[in-house]
């Protein structure tokens, strides 16, 4: 059975961008936690196959504010399509869990 949170998945172009995008979800406590992972991405953009380097972003939420946490992400975003993908947490340390909803609004 799925829990009231979830991890929110968005690419950034770069280091800046992706930190501003953190900062903006935890200060307005819409995340509780948001990690960087430098990747490598090759995707299929406008017909063509491309490859880019960027930042992931994996946003700890509570599904309740998804469509939130969506919009914060559009407004501080570059990327004429990001991607930005909701995934449920089934099950989680209860102590993790309890962690997300304090921190979040």
């Amino acid at each position: 059975m799925a829990t009231d949170f979830a991890v929110v998945l968005t690419t950034c172009a770069d280091k800046a961008e992706a930190e501003r995008i953190a900062r903006r979800l935890v200060e307005t406590r819409l995340a509780a936690c948001v990690q960087m992972l430098p990747i490598e991405s090759i995707y299929t953009w406008e017909g063509a196959t491309e490859s880019a380097h960027e930042i992931l972003l994996l946003c700890k939420i509570k599904h309740a504010d998804y469509a939130e946490v969506e919009a914060a992400i559009r407004a501080a975003h570059s990327y004429e399509v990001p991607e930005i993908v909701e995934v449920a947490i089934e099950q989680g340390a209860a102590s993790y869990l309890a962690w997300i909803a304090a921190a979040t609004r």
